[in-house]
């Protein structure tokens, strides 16, 4: 999966000399001038080449994408068939409509993955990109809202079930998601015929940037800053913190790279060297490729929290006075 493009500085000083031979002619220069720039070393110009870095998610990444987002949707299916399954086990659970829309989350950015996919081999229309894009992000912004949620009304949603908490406050969430989403939508192009996303500088990008990083990093920090105080304190309860938190371990390494990408493409941070930025040019190609992996582990997650969530206790073992058999009496 993805492919090296190497520079060949051979090539670029035949090129170099060829197009300065073709202006010598075309303006009339003398040849010792020509000659003079003959004695650079081909070096120097494969050194003012461009940086070119390996793209791990290019053209032969179709496959990654396709199989990802098919088992997504299957195991994502699953879940919510068992969820809402007549006989299931799982029906008791406090929370079930908000898992189902979590599952519903991962399902929506299953089947718009492989519209982000390089490689299809047809051009998309750019409405259909912006589409994709809002899908894409969306759908992460609002399972990583409905994980937050989970986390701050588990103790209220086994007390009592109300359709404000678990329907109306949800759907608020989604809500607010699509909108979080918008920006990125509105600035997508369709570079090279596919979705890739767009790394341009503007407002509308950099306004995504900042959300990517609150969402898929500050917040699951400052659900735990919250927990540790309270706990402290002992004020009130504290967040839950289940399984379901292991998705932001597939989501927070995009927010941060992306954060750090932006800061270079902004000129906030000046790379002087190339191997830096091919670094850093892989490490946001492994990001998104961990982020796509997602669509697999959220529903195992929801399977292990669900199994869990409705494993019987065990049965406590009865304290009674303890009976001590006397031996019996020897004979004299």
């Amino acid at each position: 999966m993805g492919s090296c493009l190497s520079w060949d500085s051979s090539n670029t000083a035949n090129d170099s000399f060829s197009s300065l031979g073709n202006l010598t002619d075309h303006w009339g220069m003398n040849e010792s001038f020509y000659d003079d720039m003959l004695d650079y070393d081909d070096l120097d110009l494969g050194a003012s080449a461009p940086c070119r870095s390996c793209a791990l998610l290019d053209a032969s990444s179709l496959p990654f994408f396709i199989v990802a987002s098919v088992l997504g949707i299957l195991a994502s299916a699953a879940v919510l068939l068992e969820l809402f399954r007549p006989l299931s086990g799982w029906r008791v659970l406090a929370g079930r409509p908000l898992l189902a829309q979590l599952a519903v989350g991962c399902t929506l950015f299953c089947v718009v993955l492989p519209l982000m996919a390089p490689g299809l081999g047809f051009a998309f229309s750019t409405s259909l990109c912006q589409v994709a894009h809002l899908g894409w992000y969306s759908a992460a912004f609002a399972q990583a809202l409905l994980i937050a949620l989970l986390a701050c009304l588990g103790p209220k949603l086994g007390a009592v079930q109300t359709p404000r908490l678990t329907l109306g406050l949800p759907l608020g969430l989604w809500l607010v998601a699509i909108l979080l989403g918008l920006p990125i939508a509105l600035s997508s192009k369709t570079p090279q015929g596919h979705c890739a996303l767009n790394l341009a500088t503007g407002p509308l990008y950099a306004f995504h940037v900042v959300t990517c990083f609150t969402i898929f990093l500050l917040l699951p920090l400052g659900l735990l800053g919250v927990k540790v105080v309270k706990k402290v304190l002992g004020r009130g309860p504290c967040p839950q913190v289940d399984v379901l938190w292991v998705w932001f371990l597939f989501w927070g390494p995009h927010g941060v790279v992306l954060g750090m990408e932006t800061l270079v493409k902004f000129r906030v941070v000046l790379l002087s060297v190339c191997s830096t930025q091919q670094a850093l040019d892989l490490l946001l190609h492994l990001a998104q490729a961990l982020a796509i992996l997602h669509c697999v582990a959220t529903p195992m997650l929801l399977a292990f929290y669900c199994h869990r969530a409705t494993r019987p206790a065990p049965l406590p073992i009865p304290e009674g006075p303890t009976s001590y058999l006397e031996p019996p009496a020897g004979k004299s």
